[in-house]
């Protein structure tokens, strides 16, 4: 469904019962709710919840949000990051956490647990940094604090992050790549399952330009280091041990910052939930959520 939330247009959809304490995904870099395993999904149903998927803005079903004078083309972007100048985002990861509210407030939660990965994990802590009256419990899964791509390790990071427009065919090939690259090797899915899974978001959206444009965001994001401290909503953190795209250790500083927080760290785990990881994630946060009372 096409919910206006915050000025945008935004693809959701809403599992469960209306009247059950309500969980929003978020979703990570270029990623779109379709990347959630349907056993991940309803899996947080069974448990008792009202689960909410959505596409972020600017990939998937929702709407694009180019600005004058962003550049899109990866490298330009490149090209500019690693000569030292600052790049003006679109938008903020700030103004993706008020997208997550507006979306709240249109389908009439007044409090959820959220549960946020990669850059849904850094759009998550925000959440709770400035929106604690609305949230119930807060899951900040595989992500920082702090930013990652200072000038030491751009040129390392970058190619693996910037998007070029693909056809059909590479964009099957770059999720399978991507799949060995940073996947979950301790939990793996099938090549078949992986590149069906690349091939319903193609003809959702493919759209390389609105992918960049969601990493000059994270680029811009401040180090959210001091404002963890004051955070007071029970926090779950949760990262993978082999995670080669956010190192493990990212995932434990987090944690020591936020007081009170939750940590673990899941060996065999890498920077995907795949099928055969899921179960393992819904019991660890529908436990947490739980214990909260």
């Amino acid at each position: 469904m096409q919910i206006t939330a915050n000025g945008i247009s935004i693809e959701a959809e809403d599992h469960g019962p209306k009247d059950a304490p309500a969980i929003l995904l978020i979703r990570g870099l270029g990623t779109q709710l379709v990347h959630w395993p349907g056993n991940f999904v309803q899996g947080f149903v069974k448990a008792g919840f009202r689960c909410i998927t959505f596409d972020n803005r600017d990939v998937g079903l929702s709407q694009r949000c180019p600005a004058p004078g962003v550049p899109e083309d990866p490298d330009e972007i490149s090209a500019l990051a690693l000569a030292g100048t600052d790049i003006p985002p679109a938008y903020s990861l700030d103004d993706m956490a008020a997208d997550v509210i507006g979306l709240m407030d249109v389908l009439g939660i007044d409090r959820a647990h959220i549960f946020g990965i990669s850059m849904g994990g850094a759009i998550a802590q925000i959440l709770a940094i400035q929106y604690p009256d609305r949230l119930l419990t807060d899951t900040i899964v595989m992500t920082a604090c702090r930013p990652l791509l200072d000038r030491g390790h751009l040129a390392e990071i970058l190619p693996r992050l910037l998007v070029y427009p693909e056809t059909l065919d590479e964009a099957q090939d770059n999720w399978v790549a991507g799949h060995a690259s940073f996947g979950s090797p301790g939990y793996p899915m099938a090549e078949e399952d992986i590149r069906a899974e690349a091939r319903l978001a193609y003809s959702r959206g493919s759209d390389a330009a609105g992918i960049n444009r969601q990493l000059l965001a994270t680029m811009a994001a401040p180090d959210r280091r001091p404002l963890l401290a004051n955070v007071t909503t029970p926090c779950l953190v949760i990262h993978g041990v082999d995670d080669t795209l956010i190192p493990v250790d990212m995932g434990a500083e987090i944690a020591a910052h936020i007081p009170g927080s939750e940590y673990h760290a899941i060996k065999g785990m890498g920077h995907i939930i795949t099928p055969l990881l899921a179960p393992e994630i819904v019991s660890l946060v529908s436990d947490f959520i739980r214990r909260q009372g």
